[in-house]
């Protein structure tokens, strides 16, 4: 019996350990955003109900994060990811920011998205789909930057139909995914590209049209 509790221990501790420390950083970040929150004199301290939930979820999943790779780090990945949005969506409205920064609420879902790729599965095909879920979410990411610029006054694209820029990138990344699976010898990877290289045609095509400003 003794034997069993001193091979249990150091996996126990380092458990505890990791607690610990998601409990601290959270317990800093509440700590940092309402203090600066309050410091600028725009503090709304009823955001802290959404603040501190979201900082207590990202917590729960940073233990099962850090046990490396499967299943348990990816299920530590999405309650972090899920946690940070609560915490992020609290850390604004405390502020008083909601106007100016509700293009981070398209930033984060996306890059939570693209960050899955980490886990990308084994079959070509299965990879191959995922990338491509993952880089669109990436052009997702950098549409919310862009509009974040937008409102911030930061860029000014005048009457340009910028997002056009947008869909002929997506059309690119949906094209160049389907272009890779040629490489694996897999039996129906002419029929997967075929799939894949119509909505990449169509949305560069569109993306394209709205860019240039050609009538339809």
């Amino acid at each position: 019996m003794t034997s069993e509790m001193r091979t249990m221990s150091p996996a126990t501790s380092r458990t505890s350990v990791g607690w610990l420390v998601s409990v601290g950083v959270a317990a800093l970040a509440v700590a940092a955003v309402t203090i600066v929150a309050q410091s600028t004199g725009r503090f709304h301290w009823w955001a802290g109900f959404i603040l501190l939930p979201g900082a207590l979820i990202a917590a729960t999943g940073g233990p099962l994060l850090t046990r490396g790779g499967g299943g348990r780090s990816f299920t530590g990945y999405l309650v972090v990811w899920v946690g940070g949005h609560v915490f992020a969506v609290g850390a604004i409205l405390m502020f008083g920011a909601m106007g100016r920064c509700w293009p981070l609420m398209i930033v984060l879902p996306t890059l939570a998205v693209a960050g899955t790729y980490l886990w990308r599965p084994v079959h070509p095909l299965a990879r191959a789909l995922h990338r491509t879920i993952a880089c669109l979410a990436l052009a997702g990411a950098a549409v919310g930057g862009t509009l974040q610029l937008l409102v911030a006054d930061v860029v000014d694209f005048g009457q340009t139909a910028w997002w056009g820029g947008f869909m002929m990138l997506a059309g690119v990344i949906m094209l160049l995914n389907g272009l890779e699976l040629l490489r694996h010898r897999i039996d129906y990877r002419v029929s997967a590209l075929t799939l894949i290289a119509g909505p990449a045609v169509i949305s560069f095509l569109l993306g394209l049209q709205f860019l240039r400003g050609w009538p339809y």
